[in-house]
């Protein structure tokens, strides 16, 4: 599919078909797409957890406000934040900017002293929401291949962050869950699937500028 013809097919899946599986494939697709994210400084204070086990994706479902998608996904996947964006977590990606791109030190250490110094001056709450913001470039980028893909997904602010940290024991991994995506496929008798996309007029959001 073209890209806007992808765009328009997709929509927030309300019933997934419990019995299509994403394949290997197509994981590996989502999982690399999620890496490849544009972050703020690169930095990528993100991880996400693919979820395929059913009872634990129905355990899920009561901490999603008892939406089925949760329990009925092919997968479920969960995108995270790093509770520490130090300077040591910030030094280990300029350590891999140098082993990648063989870049001099005398060129990083300016950047890199300079993110150490500004970070070190954020408050949590800042550094928390600056990792939140990329949490929300992660799932974009992923709702857009899924559209390409032709896979179906259900994005989720509605959840219970920290009933999923204990269920999940991310906090044992330093990390905090943001946002939840059900992917699989749509059921054929999802009503949602065939509605008309509704969307304010084009000349209402673009605001050409000469």
């Amino acid at each position: 599919m073209s890209n806007l013809k992808a765009l328009n097919w997709r929509y927030a899946t309300k019933k997934f078909d419990d019995s299509r599986i994403l394949s290997e494939e197509k994981l590996e697709i989502l999982k690399h797409a999620f890496n490849l994210t544009a972050t703020s400084y690169g930095l990528q204070p993100l991880k996400m957890l693919v979820i395929s086990n059913k009872e634990v994706q129905k355990q899920l479902t009561e901490f999603s406000m008892n939406q089925q998608q949760v329990s009925t996904a092919s997968h479920v996947l969960v995108i995270c934040t790093e509770k520490n964006v130090d300077e040591k977590f910030i030094s280990g990606y300029f350590q891999r900017v140098k082993n990648l791109r063989d870049t001099p030190d005398e060129l990083l250490q300016p950047f890199h002293n300079f993110l150490v110094d500004d970070f070190k001056n954020k408050a949590i709450e800042e550094i928390e929401a600056w990792a939140r913001n990329q949490a929300y470039l992660a799932l974009g980028t992923l709702l857009t291949v899924c559209a390409t893909e032709e896979i179906d997904a259900c994005p989720m602010e509605g959840f219970e962050p920290e009933k999923y940290d204990d269920f999940l024991k991310l906090g044992d991994k330093n990390l905090q869950s943001v946002l939840v995506l059900p992917v699989g496929y749509r059921a054929k008798d999802d009503f949602f699937s065939e509605l008309k996309k509704v969307r304010r007029p084009l000349e209402e959001v673009i605001i050409e500028m000469d």
